[in-house]
């Protein structure tokens, strides 16, 4: 996936902003902090439907990337693919212990039987401002995130960092560790559930 300027502009900003912090500098650890905790927050609170659960999470990767971050080199990759690998670690550790049930059916359909279809973001996608189609966006929201919660790990997980993160297949397939034909076999899965799931709290609701 090609990189717009302005996307690679913010990339060289934050690698400029991660070596600063590996050399000490508190202000631009805040810095850090400030423009990472809205994503790692959203992505903790995606996965565990919890605002509580996703807080301490986040406090958690954090503390975690406070702890590691000497270790990170610029070099070898994204700063943001090391930063969500380390937020899905601590979410795989969390589900583990909460012991969540997991949902084990397989619906080998995907919204439009395309792998790489436009993502969920681009489908919710609305320009009307009205407070009617504000609460009704707020609806659909709290729709996908209950529907996102009956997804299997694997699946939700993958969903989430494509539709919702926007990250491209190699990027998820660096964080998930493992390969770029499994990614997209779990995004195209995860969007079957989640449609058929959807649809099922559609009729709940009407």
């Amino acid at each position: 996936m090609e990189r717009t300027p302005e996307q690679e502009a913010a990339q060289e900003a934050l690698a400029k902003l991660v070596r600063q912090c590996i050399a000490g500098d508190a202000q631009a650890w805040q810095q850090l902090v400030v423009s990472q905790h809205r994503r790692i927050y959203a992505i903790c609170y995606r996965f565990t439907g919890s605002g509580s659960d996703a807080e301490d999470l986040t406090q958690e990767v954090f503390l975690k990337l406070y702890k590691n971050l000497s270790s990170f080199d610029l070099q070898k990759g994204s700063f943001q693919t090391w930063i969500t690998t380390l937020a899905r670690n601590l979410l795989v550790d969390h589900f583990r212990r909460t012991r969540q049930d997991r949902v084990t059916d397989s619906i080998d359909a995907s919204f439009d039987g395309e792998d790489d279809g436009p993502t969920m973001a681009a489908r919710l996608a609305d320009d009307r401002p009205s407070q009617e189609q504000h609460v009704a966006g707020l609806e659909l929201k709290a729709r996908i995130q209950g529907a996102l919660k009956q997804l299997s790990p694997e699946l939700r997980e993958a969903v989430i960092l494509r539709d919702l993160e926007d990250m491209d297949y190699k990027e998820i397939a660096q964080v998930l560790r493992i390969p770029e034909g499994t990614v997209k076999s779990r995004i195209s899965r995860g969007r079957g559930e989640l449609a058929k799931l959807l649809q099922r709290i559609e009729k709940q609701v009407t």
